[in-house]
């Protein structure tokens, strides 16, 4: 359980850089 919440935590997070590295290019 603590495998798949820090797994799915490192997901959003990467998807969280890797949206906002595109709205500062786009800007």
């Amino acid at each position: 359980m603590i495998l798949l919440i820090d797994n799915y935590d490192s997901f959003t997070w990467n998807l969280y850089h890797f949206l906002g590295d595109l709205g500062a290019d786009t800007e």
